[in-house]
Parts: structure tokens; sequence; C-alpha cells
């Protein structure tokens, strides 16, 4: 069981990880052994999740969610694969407490009178030095 906060715990069985053979530099090392992890989060029928939580889950993960609704991080950043596996987790506990904090609601505001104003100042201005441009007349 993996603890997010007081109220949010994800169980096993929404957890699947697989170690698999990392990429890059490593000499034998990346040969032999199978270091890096691939965790998948079946964020979708995760019922620790309320919906707003997992919209906001989706959009934060971005690339990492797949058509089934599942959200998947490889983690190949040390040789040691408890120490990956360790990464993966927190960055997945990171990932969910992100999406639980919900957005401040934005509160349409309307322009001053006076930046209206400096602003149409500002583009006449602009206007008449851009006016002054044109070819002179030798008259």
């Amino acid at each position: 069981m993996l603890h997010i906060t007081d109220t949010v715990r994800i169980e096993d069985w929404e957890i699947t990880e697989q170690f698999i053979r990392a990429s890059g530099p490593g000499g034998q090392n990346v040969n032999k052994v199978s270091s890096a992890v691939e965790l998948r989060f079946e964020a979708d029928r995760s019922p620790s999740l309320s919906p707003p939580v997992k919209a906001r889950l989706r959009r934060l993960a971005g690339r990492r969610w797949t058509k089934e609704g599942a959200l998947v991080l490889q983690v190949d950043e040390t040789r040691s694969q408890v120490r990956n596996r360790e990464i993966a987790r927190e960055r997945l506990v990171a990932l969910i407490r992100q999406a639980l904090e919900k957005p401040r609601p934005r509160i349409a505001t309307r322009p001053t009178l006076g930046s209206k104003r400096r602003r149409l100042a500002a583009k006449k201005e602009r206007g008449e030095v851009k006016a002054l441009r044109g070819k002179v007349d030798p008259d």
C-alpha cells in the first residue's frame, strides 16, 4: 500500500512494476542487469481517486498517460534496481499530490480607465511614428 495523504492510499493491485534493461552507458552491467523500472498505475480504475483528481492527473501526466487510462513512469537513473523503484514510487506520489491540489479559480478583472487611455495613447503614438516613415515628396 502506498500512502499519498492521510485520506488517499493506493492499493498494491493498482500498481504493477516491471524491470527492464536500462539504455545508455554502463558497460557490461547494462547488458546483464535489468535495473530500470517501469511503474504502471491503473489510475482510471482507481477507487481512491475522485473523477476531478483523475482529470487533473491525466493533464499533468501528458504522454505518460495511456489510452487504457494507466499512468506509466520509467526510471533508469541509477544502477540500483531498488533505488530506481523508490524513485518511481516517489514520482508517482508527487504527481498524485500535485493532482490533489484544487486550482484556485480565476477571478475575471477589468482594465482600469487609466490603463485603457495609456494603451490607446501608446497605439496612437506608435501609429504616428509609422506614418512618418513614408516616402518624402520633394515639393
